[in-house]
């Protein structure tokens, strides 16, 4: 049977600020670009795995900071999603891609089954089983769970040779009960454009995370998309974070306010 990860790698997860009990879970599927030992870097240079196409840069900065203002966990994934794409069902073929963003990538040339299956099984399965074991724990300890899935954005692509106009995005899928009050209080922030499901959508046939480990379990739960040159540097991130941090609790609680109107009423 094949095997990727060799002895003394990092395990496909991990959890800063393992034991919070903010109601926020958040997630970094995308955070990290390691590549295990056993792929040789996936046949591409220091540079390629060092941009978009390898990671959603900025991610684990701002996902460590919000945690830290949040009081909240930060679940990451250090592994290069062009090893796997942790967020994309492992069916679809662009989950372990063989070119992206017309790079082609060496290592995912003519994958064997068994060598696509072992990255599923030691890498996508792990940290999704961890997932939900986490989600599991809280339930068992009465805790509220919101999870919010960080992602960033590259500034060009396709049709947008200018940066995209948006600096953030909130995506979901069929439940909006947290993405609506959230659009609220970001478009209230000075000189922000905020994208409605923009750049992205999110669904069942390309997404993952959001579709099974929040709609599915009926956990409140939404996307955030922020644009890569936003979190470039320390200073970017700790923007963002300082932002967010103040704009998830307040829709949180307009959500809260809501739903007591409603049994009031």
């Amino acid at each position: 049977m094949a095997e990727v990860l060799q002895t003394g790698e990092p395990d496909p997860f991990f959890i800063y600020n393992a034991r919070a009990e903010s109601p926020f879970l958040l997630t970094g599927d995308h955070a990290g670009n390691r590549v295990p030992r056993s792929l040789n870097a996936l046949g591409l240079p220091p540079e390629d795995l060092n941009r978009h196409i390898s990671l959603d840069i900025g991610v684990e900065p701002l996902g460590r900071m919000l945690a830290d203002r949040l009081g909240a966990a930060f679940l990451s994934q250090p592994y290069s999603r062009l090893v796997i794409d942790c967020n994309r069902p492992p069916h679809q073929v662009d989950a372990i891609p063989d070119k992206s963003d017309g790079t082609p990538v060496p290592g995912n040339q003519d994958l064997k089954p068994d060598a696509r299956a072992a990255r599923v099984r030691e890498i996508f399965d792990v940290y999704h089983r961890r997932f939900a074991e986490e989600l599991d724990r809280r339930e068992r300890a009465e805790l509220r769970t919101t999870l919010i899935a960080l992602h960033s954005f590259t500034p060009h692509h396709g049709d947008f040779p200018a940066p995209r106009p948006w600096h953030i995005g909130v995506l979901w899928n069929r439940d909006g009960r947290l993405a609506l009050p959230l659009l609220r209080h970001l478009g209230a922030e000075p000189g922000l454009v905020v994208g409605r499901n923009e750049p992205y959508g999110v669904s069942d046939e390309l997404d993952y995370a959001i579709p099974v480990h929040g709609e599915a379990r009926g956990i409140l739960s939404v996307e955030l998309e922020v644009r890569q040159d936003l979190l470039s540097d320390q200073a970017g991130c700790m923007e963002w974070a300082e932002r967010l941090a103040r704009v998830l609790p307040a829709a949180l609680a307009d959500l809260d306010a809501a739903q007591q109107h409603d049994v009031v009423t």
